[in-house]
Parts: structure tokens; sequence; C-alpha cells
């Protein structure tokens, strides 16, 4: 049984090393395990619930938008990724090639998808023929291959879980207004169901997805200073339609191109879930996405009705996602296991709080301790779960907030960078030079041009010509 504490408890501080606290918590609270498969990872229940709350909640979302899902295959034929160039000149450094099939060399080799605007492509210029097809507005739910060089549980694997939505329509006004609608979309799950902030920007020319006008980003701040982008969203005008001849007849009985969106989210989100709101006991997790919402924990549970009433108390709180721990654990390990998994809210039961008519609800936000009545308790724990979630924001807003700094001048901007790990809100002449630059000396890349534009200076930080945009700078994963 020692043991077993040591394991639940044994999780290396985030001030001594945040890269091996993140690899200590995805593996010990059960949401990954390693493989044969290099780069590749298992999503074990835990980790996998996540990802289903994820989409339960992203896919109503969509949905009340007139999204539909459909599914798309798995293999693209070299000759239609070629069909844009941008597009194929982006991906193709993290294409995986299936060259044969069986014992026989193929006639065309085929590429494990990357990303499917090339098979959504191609079956529009099928699909589409006429004003009245328009507008698709497709999702699809699946994985996709890239072949990383270097991996890490979430945020960068070989092959990993996502959405991509890809929408036709009739006009460039109408795939603009998509576009910034699924941007918008994104970043309110975000923040209301992942209790995270979020930036919602545009990515400059030298960051936008390959072969799009315009992609849109919302870019979160994790606990260690770096930003992570966490969802995107790309016009790709009619570019696309061009290369695939995705044409329909108007109402003018005139030949027009269709305009085009993409957009998509990940299972990186789950490792900024983990970054953004996690301490030194491993998970926190807001109460809207966590797979068990509520534990019940009895205390001393070998005397007399402890069991039975603490299996009462969980059947009371089904309307929640709750769990009993009815192992023979030791309370201190069964709590410290609750906590390694991120449950928001504990309900500890024991001989004195049946005689007394209460229970103790525990947050694991803050650890507080609250006493309640039973006669209260479903009550209680709503408005509990209900004020962790928010709490939860405000936190990790605060914590951007106070990591987000302003530089007027080139050295202000090395000095923050180097010893302030966070944004840096700094003026931009629009020069992709300048751009390079600041990577090349500081490592740090343009995260967004937010839409809330905010007028710092005059000049551009880097070169102090004038200034054309604000933009958000970073170090990022």
């Amino acid at each position: 049984m020692a043991k077993e504490k040591k394991q639940v408890r044994e999780i290396t501080s985030m001030s001594e090393d945040f890269a091996q606290w993140y690899t200590d918590v995805v593996v010990k609270a059960g949401l990954i395990g390693y493989t044969s498969v290099k780069g590749c990872m298992a999503l074990k229940p835990a980790g996998y619930a996540i990802w289903e709350n994820i989409q339960h909640e992203l896919d109503k979302r969509f949905k009340e938008t007139g999204v539909e899902n459909v599914y798309m295959p798995l293999f693209i034929p070299e000759s239609l990724l070629q069909k844009e160039k941008d597009h194929v000149e982006g991906f193709a450094p993290e294409v995986a090639w299936v060259t044969h099939g069986g014992l026989n060399e193929l006639q065309e080799r085929m590429c494990v998808r990357p990303t499917s605007e090339t098979l959504f492509c191609d079956f529009y210029a099928k699909e589409i023929q006429s004003y009245r097809d328009l507008p698709k507005m497709y999702n699809q739910w699946c994985s996709v291959v890239r072949w990383e060089k270097e991996t890490r549980p979430f945020l960068r694997s070989r092959e990993f879980l996502w959405q991509e939505g890809h929408t036709a329509h009739a006009t460039a006004e109408e795939s603009k207004e998509r576009t910034e609608q699924m941007l918008n979309l994104y970043a309110d799950f975000c923040e209301q169901v992942l209790a995270m902030p979020v930036i919602r920007g545009q990515k400059t020319e030298k960051e936008k997805f390959a072969g799009a006008e315009a992609t849109y980003t919302i870019e979160a701040l994790m606990h260690d200073g770096k930003a992570l982008q966490s969802g995107t969203s790309h016009n790709f005008g009619d570019g696309f339609a061009r290369a695939f001849g995705i044409q329909y007849t108007d109402k003018e009985n005139k030949l027009q191109y269709v305009h085009q969106t993409s957009w998509g989210m990940t299972t990186r989100l789950i490792g900024a879930i983990i970054m953004v709101h996690g301490d030194d006991n491993g998970l926190v997790l807001p109460p809207m996405i966590a797979p068990t919402q509520v534990i019940v924990i009895p205390i001393a549970q070998h005397k007399e009705g402890v069991l039975e009433k603490a299996e009462e108390l969980k059947n009371r709180l089904s309307g929640f996602r709750v769990k009993l721990d009815a192992t023979d654990n030791k309370p201190g390990w069964k709590f410290a296991e609750a906590e390694m998994r991120g449950i928001p809210v504990r309900v500890e039961i024991g001989p004195k709080d049946i005689e007394a008519n209460q229970a103790v609800l525990a947050r694991r936000d803050t650890g507080e301790k609250i006493v309640v009545s039973l006669d209260e308790l479903e009550t209680k724990v709503d408005e509990l779960l209900k004020q962790i979630q928010s709490d939860m924001f405000e936190k990790a807003r605060a914590h951007r907030d106070a990591h987000t700094y302003v530089a007027t001048n080139y050295d202000e901007f090395k000095d923050i960078i180097a010893n302030k790990p966070g944004f840096v809100k700094a003026m931009w002449c629009g020069d992709r030079a300048c751009e390079d630059k600041i990577k090349e000396e500081t490592t740090a890349t343009s995260r967004c041009m937010p839409f809330a534009q905010e007028h710092l200076s005059d000049v551009c930080v880097c070169c102090g010509r004038p200034a054309k945009k604000m933009v958000y700078w970073g170090k990022a994963y």
C-alpha cells in the first residue's frame, strides 16, 4: 500500500522541471500509455473520456450553426495532393507515404491524411452543381498523421485526434463570416467550457495555413509562460476551388467558383487543460469537462452504515458525473488519487458526519473544505461546481494578464523574452524580415494580430519604421 501511495504523490514540482511535471501528470493520472509505435500514444480511459466530453460539447455547438458530420477516406492519392501547390509544399515535410498494397508496389503513392482539404475539394467538385447546393457545411471527427521529429503527449504526436470542418459558400462574404463565426465558437468554448482564456486574432502571412487567404487563431498562455495555439479557422477564398474546379451555376445561370473555409481543434486541448490548470498534486479539471465531477469517499467505511450511506449519497448525486470510491485503501490515499485525477469536488462522509446529518465537500482547485447539511447536498454540490468553473477561469485569466508585457523598443523586447516568460505585446511594421529576425534572435514567434488592436507606439519594435499592427509575441509549444 505504501508503494501505491508514493506512486500517487510522486510528481516532479512545476518549479523544478515543468516538462517533467507535465509528463508525470499525463502518465500518473492515467491519461496516456506509451506504445511500441514511435511518436504515437495510447489514450487510456481517463484521457479519452476528456476527449469525449470535448467532442460532445463542440459537436453540439457545431450542429447549432448548421454543420453536419461526414467521414472522408484516410488515404490521399499523390496527384490529388499536388493540385494545390502552396498547400502541398506546406505539408510535404510531415507527410507519411504508403507505397505498397500487400506485396505489390502501388502505381501511385498514397499519403496518410495530414489534413483533408484536398479530399473535401475533390468531393465538393462532384457534389456542387447549382447555387441550390450551397452552402455545404461539413465536419469530420477523425485522426490525422504528421511525421513530427520531436513528440510530446497531446501537444505533438505523429497520429492525433481532431475535428476538421470544411465549408463551401456562394460568396466571399459568406466564407469570411463563417471563418470568423467558427473562430469565435472556439474561443467561447475554451473560455466557457475549458475555463481557459484566449486571445483572438489573425495569423501573419508567414504563420498562416498553407493555401489560405487568411488564418484566424486563438492563443492561450500556459502556466510556464509559453503560448499554445488552441484552435484555428482558415478562409480559403476561391483558391482551392480554382485548383479543383469547384463551380456552381448561379441564379443568372452563370458559372461561379465557390468560396471555402476550414477549421479545426485537436487533442492538444487536453495538454492545454493540464498546463493551464494543473498543479503539483496533478490534474485540476474544470467541472464542465471533467469525466468525474464528484467523488464520494467514505471515512471509516468498515463501520456499520458508512458504506451504505456513501452509496445513498452517490445515488442522490446521479444528476452529476459521480463515482464512489469503495476500495479498501486508506482515505488519505483516496484523497491523493482523486486530486491526481483532478476531480473537482470530493464528498467525505463518516460516522460523525452521519450522526450530524452532514458531509464535507472538498474543492480540488483550492483545497478548501465546506461542511454542508445532507438536506442541501445536491444544491450545494451544484453551486460549488459552478463556482469552481468560474473561479478557475478567473484564476487563469489573472495569470495570463500578469504575464502579458508591453515592449516599445527592441532592447526591451529582447529583455522581456529572455527573462519574463509570457506574452509580449509590441508594434510591428508588417515586414517579414523583422518577424524572421525576432524569431532568429529570440526564438519568439508572432502568435497573432489581435482583433482588439491597441496603439502602443508609432514604430515597429524591431526596425523602428512606421508600425502597422500590434502583435502578440511569445515562445510557443
